[in-house]
């Protein structure tokens, strides 16, 4: 990496999505990491919650029990209980998943402290609001405890925080243990959604609102706080998109320190033959459920269109996108089958089985409600979608052309329809739709076009408007629309338009479509935007090391300054000799590397040979090896002086 930051020496990053896959920060978190692993191999340690405690295995993450053994004993005599091992991604970072429950019974106590230290406001926060709270105060208290135990005050040490969950981490460190330099990343602020969501005016009248007074009509006052607080307190604060940046200046009073834009690693996408196998099969899939659904046989030449995310009818746009198919369907002019897919996780209670057991029989589904649906939704008279549809006349009667799909389920491969993974069946479209009204950055458009295929985005998405800014001119492999407070109307027109001249072009220009659709991915790659973070960590330990007094020698005892008087230092030369048995020569060529000092598996052996004399030594083999069988004065005139 081609920079001159001061890199962590480690590195310690906190979100509640860590082996718990809920929205794009997973995505965020789990494609960095790779690029960070480059660098900092296994000193990038990520830290999420024990969701799946006492339910079953998480599919996520394997533990490995011979890491970090010593430590781990004593951070459970501290009353830490977690996991160590490895998250399922490319790379395999290490990752320590928490049980944070064991401090519900002192939440009182904690919320007590955070009060005196930082004035946060707990006073209204329900448990959506304690739990990830304490959460990330538990992994504040963890990294604590890591440090102090594995490493030293020498060592440049970074803690990202994610999100307001995991604020309380963020803000234990700043009170507790100054040696860790602190970075707090909002993706979206509360304040933001929520005005968003309840659908007033956000961008025309921005700063006419003010944050705190907004949290109490919305009652998130806590976690508006907790949130604000972490911003102020953090060594460097950073969002991802220069959208949010303006609300982050205007809702937490804190203008952010880098925008740092959200990357991808393609490994994830297939690629060759596999990519054309895998494409295929999803198509086919795609068609057969369709095809079973709407009752009619659909061509290969049916345009396969989706609109994927979590369930923000306003804030995703499915008002815009639903009413954008309404009127190409109406227009009568539209001379090819579309079948557009909403895949957006509901309340549903399984996977209706007359479709079930069609697609497995292979016989025709006998429905006669006219369903979209492939699961069951609990309440589907008060669904927004299905109202927006039925508003529409997109019901899938003979003779529509544009027919609708409206699967309610999170795709991890076991819905019982599709029995895939969101990125198998992803594959298989022909193009994606993401009307947003509020996103600050929008993961979806950019996985879209990874894998090849156009995407239609808005203006006040922030990965929109990047496009705009650093790619240029686009022909079709990603369509931007103007949106805004004001212009509903005008949106839903363009959003139109933009899939009218996808489903027109012939079969090279979509070709070539696609083609552009994965070129522009290429620009958001992590190695071109992993720069931002690294900038983001210098600001952090470069405040860290303003305060270095506060910790440096904080547990040693004074060795040298007492036995040095003489005003003059007196010089004399002289040669030692050591007699190192020939099987344990190899400890020589550890120590007299400063690799030992980072490796954990190196500290962990010098530790194992005499944890005694490892903490006498200060954590350092060079003191451990003369001083070793010596008493304490003895030793002091061969010891290794420290500087912070």
């Amino acid at each position: 990496m081609t920079n001159n930051y001061m890199s962590a020496d480690y590195l310690f990053e906190v979100s509640w999505e860590v082996c718990n896959k809920v929205g794009g920060i997973h995505t965020v978190i789990s494609t960095k990491a790779k690029s960070l692993q480059a660098d900092l191999e296994d000193r990038h340690i990520l830290i999420g919650p024990d969701v799946w405690r006492g339910t079953g295995e998480n599919p996520e993450f394997e533990e490995d029990k011979t890491l970090f053994p010593a430590w781990k004993q004593q951070a459970l005599n501290e009353g830490l209980r977690m996991k160590i091992g490895h998250w399922k991604i490319s790379g395999r970072p290490i990752a320590i998943i928490l049980d944070f429950t064991t401090f519900m019974s002192n939440k009182d106590e904690i919320f007590s402290q955070l009060w005196e230290s930082f004035k946060l406001d707990s006073i209204s926060g329900q448990w959506d609001y304690i739990e990830p709270t304490l959460f990330g105060y538990a992994a504040g208290k963890l990294i604590e405890s890591f440090t102090r135990f594995q490493l030293n005050t020498r060592l440049k040490v970074v803690a990202q925080f994610h999100e307001w969950m995991c604020g309380g981490g963020c803000l234990y460190l700043n009170d507790k243990f100054p040696q860790v330099a602190t970075v707090f990343t909002t993706h979206a602020t509360v304040i933001g959604r929520s005005i968003a969501g309840n659908q007033l005016p956000l961008y025309g009248k921005l700063s006419e609102y003010d944050g705190d007074d907004k949290s109490n009509d919305f009652n998130v006052s806590s976690k508006q706080s907790l949130e604000k607080l972490s911003a102020q307190n953090a060594d460097a604060f950073t969002t991802v998109s220069t959208l949010t940046s303006k609300e982050c200046k205007q809702f937490l009073k804190k203008e952010v320190d880098v925008v740092t834009p959200n990357g991808f690693e393609d490994s994830f996408v297939p690629q060759g033959k596999e990519f054309d196998k895998k494409r295929k099969a999803a198509r086919e899939l795609l068609l057969k459920v369709a095809g079973k659904i709407t009752g009619e046989e659909l061509g290969e030449d049916t345009l396969l269109l989706a609109t994927s995310g979590r369930y923000e009818f306003r804030n995703k746009g499915l008002d815009v996108f639903t009413d954008a198919l309404g009127k190409i369907n109406k227009s009568g002019e539209m001379k090819r089958d579309i079948v557009a897919f909403y895949l957006i996780p509901a309340h549903h209670y399984g996977p209706i089985q007359n479709l079930r057991r069609a697609l497995e029989e292979d016989t025709p589904f006998m429905d006669d409600s006219n369903s979209c649906l492939t699961h069951n939704l609990h309440s589907p008279e008060h669904d927004p979608i299905l109202g927006k549809i039925m508003e529409n006349e997109l019901q899938n009667k003979e003779g529509n052309r544009v027919k609708i799909v409206y699967v309610p389920s999170y795709l991890h491969g076991d819905d019982g329809v599709f029995n895939l993974p969101y990125f198998d069946l992803l594959i298989g479209f022909d193009l994606t739709v993401f009307a947003s009204y509020y996103e600050p950055w929008g993961y979806t458009p950019l996985e879209s076009l990874a894998f090849k295929i156009p995407t239609v985005t808005t203006t006040l998405a922030g990965f929109g408007l990047w496009v705009k800014d650093e790619y240029g001119e686009v022909e079709h492999g990603i369509s931007v629309v103007e949106r805004d407070d004001d212009n509903y109307k005008e949106t839903v027109d363009g959003i139109a338009e933009a899939i009218s001249t996808i489903a027109l072009l012939d079969e090279k220009a979509y070709q070539k479509a696609r083609d552009e659709a994965w070129e522009i991915s290429r620009i958001a790659e992590w190695k071109n935007l992993v720069d931002n973070y690294l900038k983001a960590y210098d600001i952090a330990i470069s405040k860290a090391q303003r305060r270095t007094k506060l910790y440096v020698d904080m547990e040693r005892p004074e060795l040298i300054s007492s036995q040095i008087s003489a005003d003059k230092p007196n010089w004399k030369k002289f040669i030692g000799n050591e007699n190192i048995p020939p099987k344990l020569s190899k400890l020589e060529q550890i120590y007299s590397n400063l690799y030992w000092s980072w490796n954990v598996k190196a500290t962990e052996l010098f530790q194992s040979i005499d944890p005694e004399l490892w903490e006498k030594s200060h954590h350092n083999p060079h003191e451990g090896r003369m001083g070793h069988k010596r008493s304490l004065p003895d030793f002091l005139p061969y010891s290794v002086i420290h500087f912070p």
